[in-house]
């Protein structure tokens, strides 16, 4: 089955010259593309040539590549030295690689001052701040929700924190592409990461650092002065959500510091989309049996 990559541009007609010629050349505005199909043979082909090559050219190979390219981060240490390698590339206006920062609204203050940070040292950078639909702080977030949403019921907190934050992005700036921090290294579901995937929605997700160590990416940030969260120096390896993030111990793994005595390794936004899909439906469900419950209560009443 083919994998589907949005089409960015879009029109009904193409010109007099491209419609005798049987070509489109992608330079007039009322020209027709085809969508762009990843076959699997073709995705397996493009995985065993990307993962021979240096993040730099994996970057390359993107920006040149794959339109509606964006970087999700959390500004986490892989994601600020794919910010810091773009920003090395000279790439023009029309092609430079705008940032998508998911704000739950429950970072830690060092997440915040680190983006603040990353504004000053990439100011040509766009950076795209998504919070939970209809609120702007934490407290209106507990009024709509409840207290402590991620106890009370974790995949609710994904969808509302994370998942449809994340899925409104992409409709919003016509996302087709992601870059993303994910590392095998990092243990989990991804240990077996490929350089690139496409998800059940035809999103392109590429992994550029996918074969590097921590120590790798930590190399980097020393070596050209990278910016990074101060939490870093405090014994944490990777920053999530300030409720679900605990420093780690000596010879324990990276992601060992989140969601510390629960099965769960990922905050959702990586978990195929129909599983969020059918809690929904199931969250429907239960909503209308309990009103149909409560109507058959009235009338036993009545």
């Amino acid at each position: 089955m083919a994998s589907k990559l949005s089409p960015v541009h879009r029109a009904d007609t193409m010109s007099l010259h491209e419609t005798e010629s049987g070509y489109v050349s992608g330079s007039g505005s009322d020209s027709t593309f085809p969508e762009i199909y990843f076959t699997k043979p073709h995705l397996a082909f493009l995985n065993r040539q990307l993962q021979f090559l240096e993040p730099q050219d994996i970057l390359r190979w993107c920006i040149t590549s794959l339109p509606g390219l964006f970087q999700t981060t959390a500004f986490g240490l892989t994601g600020l030295v794919t910010l810091d390698m773009l920003s090395k590339m000279k790439i023009p206006r029309p092609q430079m690689v705008d940032l998508i920062f998911l704000d739950t609204l429950h970072h830690f203050q060092e997440t915040l001052a680190l983006v603040d940070r990353v504004r000053s040292r990439y100011p040509l950078v766009n950076i795209h701040v998504y919070k939970p639909e209809g609120t702007e702080t934490t407290e209106e977030f507990t009024r709509k929700h409840g207290e402590r949403l991620w106890e009370t019921n974790d995949e609710l907190y994904d969808w509302v924190a994370k998942v449809e934050p994340a899925q409104r992005a992409y409709r919003e700036l016509q996302v087709a592409a992601v870059l993303t921090g994910r590392r095998r290294s990092q243990g989990g579901k991804r240990g077996d990461l490929d350089v690139i995937e496409v998800d059940e929605a035809g999103l392109i997700k590429v992994n550029p650092l996918a074969n590097w160590s921590f120590q790798d990416v930590q190399n980097y940030v020393k070596l050209n002065d990278v910016p990074y969260n101060e939490l870093l120096d405090r014994s944490y390896k990777s920053v999530g959500d300030w409720h679900s993030t605990e420093p780690i111990k000596p010879g324990e793994d990276e992601r060992a510091g989140r969601w510390k005595g629960q099965q769960k390794t990922e905050c959702g936004i990586h978990n195929p989309r129909s599983k969020f899909a059918q809690y929904l439906r199931e969250q429907e469900m239960k909503k209308q049996e309990e009103a149909l419950q409560k109507a058959l209560d009235g009338l036993q009443v009545a």
